[in-house]
């Protein structure tokens, strides 16, 4: 890989296979899907903070423990959750935050909070998404965001050692707690919900020997994506110019950036989990769970039913 040109992908992705994908992945699809119309017409915010209550209204019970997502839904169910704490229509909530953002607006809004641990029980998790695969739900988070937006993955790597619990190199992931809720539930858009996935998938690597990590992760996906250091301010070249992220754990971040369409973003994954020197990536594969997807007609509810067949190729 020259040090002065983006990494390169070639072949196409549609008939893509990787010897890491040790068997061939049956999909038999059973997706529920509910339609609620909350009102005539709703502007995006209006919309998201519909989909917001009704996660809280439909999922969150007195007594539970509630896993709190990052991004701009995720604030609003919190919120949310707080003034029904107030008004006594839900008791005992105690939420786990994932990241310093959705602990500061619990903690705002007088929610009792509790680091996570190994055993820990977490009844139900919501989160937002950057794009959500339709029928399995497998989730994107921590693209990077423009204007100076900070995403998840940055915020999660960067700032988030306030609370110590079950950490991957020092820090606590986000898959950890959205993984162990008995039930998750992701809050987007309609426009995040596609069939036609492409973009960047975020992947934190360890910085020791990061560009032969970048180089086996070129590789996998010849041809179908660009890999990028992420830089830690502005815009940078692939190598993340003279100022690359570095999180206080000392890793880098690499934007894998797809340029075919991604056919199954679990197999992604799969493939991305047994690089050496992969640390984390942003993919959210879980089955089951729920959908809110918010739109100017109302409400979309998809509960995830995929049932998986694992078979030798």
């Amino acid at each position: 890989m020259a040090s002065s040109s983006v990494l390169p992908f070639s072949s196409s992705f549609r008939s893509w296979f990787h010897p890491c994908l040790a068997s061939k992945i049956t999909f038999t699809r059973r997706t529920n899907s509910l339609s609620i119309v909350t009102r005539s017409s709703l502007s995006d915010n209006s919309a998201l903070l519909q989909a917001a209550k009704h996660t809280v209204d439909s999922y969150v019970k007195s007594g539970m423990v509630v896993g709190f997502g990052a991004g701009h839904a995720s604030d609003l169910a919190i919120h949310y959750l707080g003034q029904q704490l107030k008004a006594g229509a839900l008791k005992d909530i105690v939420g786990t935050p994932t990241c310093v953002g959705s602990a500061s607006v619990a903690a705002k809004v007088g929610i009792p909070l509790e680091q996570y641990e190994g055993s820990s029980k977490i009844d139900v998790a919501f989160s937002d998404a950057d794009v959500i695969e339709e029928v399995t739900l497998s989730a994107i988070i921590g693209r990077r965001k423009m204007m100076g937006e900070e995403s998840i993955i940055q915020e999660k790597v960067s700032q988030f050692n306030l609370i110590s619990c079950v950490r991957c190199s020092g820090y606590l992931s986000l898959q950890t707690i959205l993984g162990a809720a008995e039930k998750l539930v992701f809050i987007v858009t309609e426009k995040q919900y596609r069939s036609d996935l492409d973009g960047s998938i975020p992947v934190l690597i360890q910085s020791f020997n990061w560009m032969e990590t970048a180089e086996e992760i070129d590789d996998l996906f010849l041809g179908d994506a660009e890999v990028w250091r992420r830089p830690s301010v502005g815009y940078a070249g692939p190598l993340g110019g003279d100022f690359p992220m570095v999180t206080k754990e000392g890793h880098n971040v690499l934007d894998v950036i797809f340029t075919s369409p991604i056919i199954i973003l679990a197999d992604v994954a799969n493939c991305l989990e047994q690089v050496d020197g992969v640390v984390e990536h942003g993919i959210i594969c879980r089955i089951p769970c729920t959908a809110v997807i918010a739109s100017e007609n109302g409400l979309r509810i998809i509960d995830n039913n995929l049932i998986l067949e694992a078979g030798r190729a």
